[in-house]
């Protein structure tokens, strides 16, 4: 069976990264590497961490670049040909590398799938709208209005991100969305039914909840695809009219914080976090 390289980004999150690095150690399938990056955390991260100095690669920014660049420098250090992000504050359930290496080994021409996810806020359990449920196969079209792929239920084969390239680190926020865009529009995007990721929301730190004028870079991200001369006539048409509600949507929000500044811009697609 092929290895996999789990890669932990983390800022400012010494004991949730920490619970999270304990959830790929008690994985089924033992990964070949798990990396962590440290994004330039002033909170005694590295003190946590190296509580794992055994079975875990260690590396840090000296200062905070954004998660966009702290998943590449993991990416980039790591060696197998498949490729697992954890966001240190979400956690997996036992079996879920296991799961898709299984998929992987059935599906040798697959390059990128994802399992379900549990929601909680709060320590108890919330159920995803009907817009965030996820799909899977040719989701190109629906994951235009919204990120239908959360990077700690990904497994990807490294080809792949040579194909497309890794993050942009441009974008501060959205980032995801920017990925799954390059990604969707090529291949498709399988699915694990089964929920082997625990996601947890309504914390502060959490980047779409920091950062306001969220639809300003989903704008960015549809034009860069749009102008990436990969698109079919059906998706270049599907993406326009995403782009246009988009943009009049963030529009309406700029005007209405008042001066024509920023506004929340949030309208047109929430989150994937809880």
């Amino acid at each position: 069976m092929s290895t996999v390289s789990v890669v932990i980004p983390t800022y400012n999150r010494a004991r949730r990264v920490c619970r999270a690095i304990a959830s790929v150690l008690y994985q089924t399938h033992h990964p070949a590497e798990i990396i962590v990056v440290d994004d330039g955390s002033r909170d005694g991260t590295l003190q946590r961490v190296a509580q794992f100095s055994r079975q875990v690669q260690y590396l840090r920014h000296p200062s905070n670049l954004g998660v966009s660049a702290a998943r590449n420098t993991g990416i980039r250090a790591s060696v197998s040909p498949l490729i697992a992000l954890l966001d240190s504050d979400d956690y997996w359930l036992p079996n879920k590398l296991a799961a898709q290496m299984r998929f992987f080994a059935v599906h040798p021409e697959a390059v990128a799938c994802q399992t379900q996810e549990i929601w909680m806020r709060r320590g108890a359990r919330v159920n995803p709208k009907a817009k965030h449920r996820k799909l899977a196969g040719d989701i190109f079209e629906p994951s235009l209005k919204r990120c239908l792929v959360s990077p700690s239920a990904v497994m990807l084969k490294r080809s792949l991100l040579d194909e497309i390239g890794l993050f942009d680190e441009s974008f501060p926020v959205c980032e995801d969305y920017d990925l799954w865009l390059r990604v969707s529009c090529r291949h498709p995007v399988h699915l694990i039914d089964e929920a082997l990721v625990v996601k947890e929301g309504g914390v502060l730190d959490q980047l779409s909840r920091s950062r306001p004028g969220l639809d300003r870079f989903r704008i960015q991200a549809i034009l860069k695809v749009m102008t990436s001369s990969v698109l079919t006539k059906e998706q270049a048409m599907a993406a326009l009219q995403e782009l246009s509600m988009k943009c009049r949507i963030y529009g309406q929000g700029c005007l209405s914080s008042g001066g024509g500044k920023e506004g929340k811009g949030n309208t047109t697609s929430d989150c994937r976090a809880p």
